[in-house]
């Protein structure tokens, strides 16, 4: 019997050998778990076109939207092992949705590998230009001397967004009236119009009214400025140790063998040192990140905890 179980797992590893030299043998599916031409499926669809068009891999990309992200998730989380189903993940339904929802189908460390982080991203915090604010300083300086009087719009409860303007009031003692939006543009209108003093979303949103005069950028909450936006000055800048990206990464199925995982480490890790991706990627107003398997994990570990005690503190729920 012991015999026979080794050589059982001899031949599983032989097996998990061959698959992994032979692979990909078939196409590719890359979910994007939110519509298409959004941030997230731009940055799937240009690695998968440069996988495509570098490798000769075939890299298909399957949007399926919903709850925030976990539909499409979910959906990968339970897909076949093999390699051949990965999703783009990101920080709301891979770091927030754990705390955020009552019930989340699947365990973002359990059930899923990560494969590589792709890149990062700002949160932009805008006021209207002839807004009385002309510094991050200035908005929290008075949302300290004067709690709860001036607004601060999102694009809905619980999103990155949205939770970035909870750290800042966590970090700084300012207190802000929360104004939550369905949707990263549909608050652009009540800002503009002066029904709400300011705006927390993703800079590729704003970038055209930041550029046209409209909009004024206090700060951006990356550890850098935005190659997008170099002129305007990070959070930290103001607020010593406030930062709070968004990020976005390619992971499979837990079990997914090993072999599989280190080859489309590797290969993608190639292509976003390619000179037209990460000007892609920059002209959505992200950075190009990569590493390994184990820097991805970690950071997933590391966020979950640290966004916890936002969606906490904020009261945010969805059930």
């Amino acid at each position: 019997m012991l015999r026979r179980s080794i050589l059982g797992l001899a031949a599983a590893a032989f097996a998990t050998t061959v698959a992994a030299q032979t692979y990909p043998s078939k196409p590719i599916k890359l979910v994007v778990p939110f519509p298409p031409a959004g941030g997230t499926d731009i940055l799937a669809r240009t690695v998968a076109n440069k996988l495509t068009e570098v490798n000769k891999w075939t890299v298909v990309v399957d949007n399926r939207p919903g709850a925030g992200g976990n539909i499409g998730v979910d959906a990968t989380a339970k897909s076949t092992p093999d390699g051949y189903t990965v999703v783009m993940g990101q920080t709301s339904n891979l770091a927030i949705s754990p705390s955020l929802y009552a019930k989340l189908p699947y365990d973002p460390v359990k059930d899923l590998e990560p494969v590589v982080l792709v890149g990062s991203g700002p949160i932009a915090i805008v006021v209207r230009a002839d807004s009385r604010f002309k510094t991050l300083a200035d908005l929290v300086n008075e949302g300290k001397a004067k709690p709860g009087t001036l607004t601060m719009a999102s694009p809905g409860n619980g999103t990155v967004a949205h939770l970035t303007g909870v750290r800042l009031q966590n970090i700084t003692g300012a207190k802000f009236e929360h104004i939550p939006y369905k949707g990263a543009a549909a608050a652009i209108p009540d800002l503009l119009g002066g029904s709400v003093d300011f705006y927390l979303s993703s800079l590729p949103t704003l970038q055209s009214h930041i550029a046209g005069g409209k909009m004024r950028a206090l700060a951006v909450t990356s550890p850098k400025r935005s190659p997008m936006q170099p002129h305007v000055p990070t959070a930290g800048e103001s607020v010593k140790g406030f930062e709070a990206n968004t990020w976005f990464g390619i992971l499979a199925p837990a079990g997914t063998p090993k072999a599989v995982i280190a080859t489309l480490n590797a290969e993608i890790n190639k292509v976003l040192k390619d000179p037209s991706v990460k000007k892609a990627i920059e002209a959505e107003g992200g950075e190009v990140l990569g590493g390994t398997p184990e820097q991805f994990r970690e950071l997933i570990k590391n966020d979950i905890a640290s966004w916890a005690k936002e969606v906490k503190s904020s009261g945010a729920k969805v059930d």
